[in-house]
């Protein structure tokens, strides 16, 4: 999240869903080196299902590598191995995300009265432009608000946008941004879509999606944010 105040002058589509089971989108922090654990985690069988390692419910040097690189990937610490809840709890994220398909507002909870909307499932971390009925875009994972910092759910309208914003709260670059609720906004970072715990209430992006909702959406454009971010 950032503030509102001016400094300076004022696809990935369905497809990459896919992504996640192949740990192909997104980028983490460098991250210390670590020593790899010996121990069996709770979600040991889920986490090598989900890697593609055999699946035995013991945690073996392979296996330890394979969920270490998948930490690293997305920014989970700690970060030596361990199939634990975090780790799991991404994971089963990028399933259920997957698992919507071209079908994002099948429930009916984004409304298709408004002509073009972004809509936000803060249960699913996804989200996609409609224009009544018609899928315009996506769905797409983003990164929400951590607990604390939730990102307000509602109907909104953009109202201001700013493609090379910068927080003077947390003196960052927010590329791309688009106002729709105080500080709040659509726009771009430099990090994994799940990369734990989220943001402080923006809709992170990745800058492909980022550039793309500023290409779709223009001042005014309704913006219906619902759901619950797991662990918030």
């Amino acid at each position: 999240m950032g503030d509102i105040r001016r400094r300076g002058a004022v696809a990935l589509a369905l497809t990459g869903l896919a992504a996640p089971l192949t740990l192909a989108l997104g980028t983490a922090p460098a991250q210390a080196a670590t020593s790899c654990t010996t121990q069996t985690g709770p979600y040991q069988k889920q986490v090598e299902k989900f890697l593609g390692l055999t699946v035995d419910g013991k945690q073996s040097t392979t296996d330890c590598k394979a969920i270490q690189a998948f930490q690293n990937k997305h920014g989970i610490t700690p970060n030596a191995g361990y199939a634990g809840p975090v780790t799991w709890g991404v994971m089963d994220l990028m399933q259920k995300q997957k698992a919507v398909g071209t079908n994002p507002n099948k429930e009916g909870k984004c409304p298709t009265n408004k002509g073009r909307i972004a809509c936000v499932n803060l249960t699913l971390q996804l989200s996609w432009i409609q224009d009544g009925n018609k899928l315009v875009y996506g769905p797409v994972p983003v990164r929400t608000g951590r607990n604390g910092y939730e990102t307000r759910t509602g109907l909104k309208k953009i109202y201001w946008r700013d493609i090379d914003h910068v927080s003077n709260i947390y003196n960052v670059p927010m590329p791309y941004s688009q106002f729709f609720d105080g500080g709040q906004a659509f726009h771009s970072v430099n990090l994994s879509m799940w990369n734990p715990p989220g943001s402080h209430g923006c809709v992170n992006m990745t800058k492909t999606t980022a550039k793309k909702y500023w290409s779709l959406l223009k001042k005014g454009d309704d913006v219906f944010v619902y759901g619950r971010k797991p662990g918030t």
